[in-house]
């Protein structure tokens, strides 16, 4: 069974979005999950569920479609949907997969779709004598087996990361962002630009700071927010 992707169309117009989702309901490779009026909104959908696929118009009301992009911790595919030519060149700094000038053909839009990517396989590999989750780490040009239940955080060190374990730390090259989307199913917290922690691996917690096993680790100003409730939920 081939892919399907799921989407968002971020668009103010009314006709202009009544239009993307009647051409992507009858794309089956398609699976449009809503539509948002502004960027903001769906920013607050997107800390709830992330998605494949956004169809991304750029002038935008509050938040532009630009700046929008550059909050994202992640990576969705993009489809710039706009009346202006004149933002092509910064779309492709922005790593957009197309872009679309408005009116926007049936047969422009098929092209775009053509376009996505196939989801990378994850990297993680299930033990084959048991559900323990592990994955193997590139270090000094070796790959090293870590249980990903022994990692009690994550720090990001510029172009590295470092996994603090209880007996060891390993450093690896990758980003703190790729090490979120790796650990998402270990149910880890981003809880500071520098730092994911492992939730069943937190003693106490503060309005400022996670007290893990030898480390306290602070919590980001612009994460708190998030972090409590999400603690809140998770740790009741």
């Amino acid at each position: 069974m081939s892919h399907r992707w799921t989407a968002i169309i971020i668009e103010d117009e009314p006709l202009a979005t009544e239009i993307l989702v009647d051409y992507l309901n009858q794309l089956p490779q398609i699976e449009l999950l809503a539509t948002f009026p502004d960027a903001l909104y769906a920013s607050s959908f997107l800390r709830q569920q992330k998605v494949e696929l956004i169809f991304l118009d750029l002038h935008l009301p509050r938040l532009k479609g630009f700046d929008f992009l550059k909050t994202l911790t992640y990576t969705p595919q993009v489809i710039v949907t706009t009346a202006y030519h004149h933002y092509a060149l910064e779309s492709y700094d922005l790593q957009v997969l197309d872009y679309l000038l408005k009116p926007i053909e049936f047969s422009r839009l098929l092209k775009a779709v053509n376009k996505l990517k196939p989801p990378v396989p994850t990297e993680s590999t299930s033990n084959p004598f048991g559900d323990r989750p592990f994955h193997f780490f590139n270090v000094n040009k070796k790959q090293v087996k870590v249980w990903l239940d022994e990692i009690l955080y994550v720090e990001s060190q510029r172009e590295y990361v470092c996994l603090y374990l209880e007996d060891r730390k390993i450093i690896t090259k990758a980003t703190i962002t790729s090490m979120s989307e790796l650990l998402k199913e270990q149910r880890f917290l981003r809880i500071h630009r520098s730092f994911l922690v492992a939730l069943d691996k937190i003693q106490a917690y503060s309005a400022s700071k996670i007290e893990l096993p030898g480390q306290d680790l602070p919590i980001g100003r612009s994460y708190r927010q998030e972090v409590l409730k999400q603690l809140e939920t998770w740790l009741k």
